[in-house]
């Protein structure tokens, strides 16, 4: 950890608001730091962990009963690819309202509603009864995941700007963690509550109920400083009055947001159709759902080490090709032997996916300032998961017009070679303040 925050003390030496107060901040004055400062930061600490429990289970759960729930509704395999690829679509619509909710409201505040939409809809998704009504509610909590997605890279860096590189490593850490428990015992837990597909999704509705109160004694808290960070309280409050930044100037971030789209489609084609091609492939329903959690699962302590490893390279580069080569590998082994070596791909794939944490670190990394934590964060993953729609919907049409899986499988590893290029690119040692002024 000291290596890391070594690091980043470097990157952040241009930016006073970024560096750790608490070193600069005498004894006394740190012994007079108000007692309810430190529970709000402990409570932060958990509504990050909570939060992020909560922002993958709706959609892999889902995953693991597409089968089921296919029949239920009676859905063509092009209508469940329209349903796997609504998430990129509402994170994309919604996830670019957060920055303005944020300054409204206070970023605690929207993650604290946005728990709550995540409640109601995992409650009445699978009851709405027919199609339009569980798409419909399925848009209920992935808006309230698509708010969190994009505020949690900005309470990272305003709670903790001296260490974005471990808490954004708990936070994704946490957030595989929920993916993969989720895609592990939801085929069991519906079987234990009676073999019925609608209880096996509710039921996920009790976590993220739990993920709502931390938030609400924080959800009057307009400003995210710490009580030692208030001696730089002027500067950030320059920085904040400072004219909007023009991201879309910037190629970094550019770069950064087709990386996020094209890991997003690698990622929801992996939660939505990964159990269904071990299915096909004759992997019994439980045994393709405990391979889904195995992909997941790779991220818990892969998204803890990345992230870390990453603030401590000037260029990140290298670990995008190494995990995009273990994506490659993976989907070789799906399209020659899928049921065969079904837990080396499941571990390969696991391994490529952990992109994401990859990329929410950069997003921390590109920008010096909290305001540019916040466009960035937005325009990346909005933008991305605009890329990410057409991809989950293309495998499904793909699938029920080819009969089989080879043909999808190709594009998934198609799709990586970009990735893998784009985030080369996003990798370099560029902060988008500079390159929007320079431009």
């Amino acid at each position: 950890m000291m290596g890391g925050m070594a690091s980043e003390e470097t990157r952040t030496a241009q930016n006073p608001t970024a560096q750790n107060p608490i070193a600069q901040t005498p004894a006394a004055d740190t012994r007079r730091t108000p007692p309810t400062r430190a529970w709000a930061t402990r409570l932060v600490v958990v509504g990050i962990v909570l939060s992020a429990l909560n922002l993958r289970p709706a959609i892999t759960s889902l995953g693991a009963l597409l089968e089921e729930v296919r029949d239920g509704l009676g859905m063509s395999g092009s209508v469940a690819g329209l349903l796997t690829s609504v998430p990129p679509l509402c994170f994309a619509v919604f996830g670019v309202t957060a920055p303005r909710l944020a300054r409204r409201f206070g970023p605690a505040a929207v993650v604290c509603a946005g728990m709550t939409a995540i409640t109601a809809g995992l409650l009445i998704r699978p009851y709405a009864g027919g199609t339009a009504g569980f798409l419909a509610a399925s848009a209920l909590t992935l808006m309230g995941i698509a708010v969190s997605n994009v505020l949690m890279p900005v309470i990272v860096k305003r709670w903790f700007p001296d260490r974005v590189g471990s808490m954004t490593g708990l936070y994704s850490m946490a957030l595989a963690l929920g993916t993969s428990v989720a895609a592990a015992v939801t085929v069991p837990l519906t079987d234990a509550l009676g073999g019925s597909w609608q209880s096996g999704l509710a039921v996920w509705a009790a976590l993220a109920a739990a993920a709502v109160l931390p938030w609400l004694p924080l959800v009057r808290e307009r400003g995210t400083e710490t009580a030692p960070d208030r001696a730089h309280a002027p500067v950030r409050a320059a920085q904040d009055r400072q004219p909007p930044l023009r991201i879309t100037r910037s190629r970094t971030a550019w770069a950064l947001a087709v990386f996020f789209g094209l890991q997003a489609t690698a990622a929801y084609i992996t939660m939505g159709w990964m159990a269904q091609i071990f299915r096909d492939s004759g992997v019994p329903a439980g045994t393709a759902g405990l391979l889904l959690a195995v992909t997941m699962v790779m991220g818990v302590p892969l998204a803890f080490v990345i992230p870390r490893v990453a603030t401590r390279l000037p260029h990140q580069g290298p670990i995008v090709l190494l995990l995009g080569v273990c994506g490659l590998a993976g989907y070789a082994g799906l399209y020659f032997a899928p049921a065969a070596g079904a837990w080396a791909w499941a571990v390969l794939l696991g391994i490529s996916n952990c992109a994401f944490p990859l990329a929410l670190t950069m997003v921390g990394m590109r920008a010096r300032t909290g305001p540019g934590v916040v466009q960035l964060s937005a325009f990346a993953q909005s933008t991305g998961y605009l890329i990410s729609i057409p991809g989950p919907l293309l495998v499904g049409v793909l699938y029920q017009q080819s009969g089989g899986w080879g043909v999808p499988i190709a594009l998934m590893a198609g799709l990586m070679l970009p990735q893998m290029a784009v985030g080369f690119l996003a990798g370099r040692d560029r902060i988008v303040e500079d390159e929007a002024a320079a431009r």
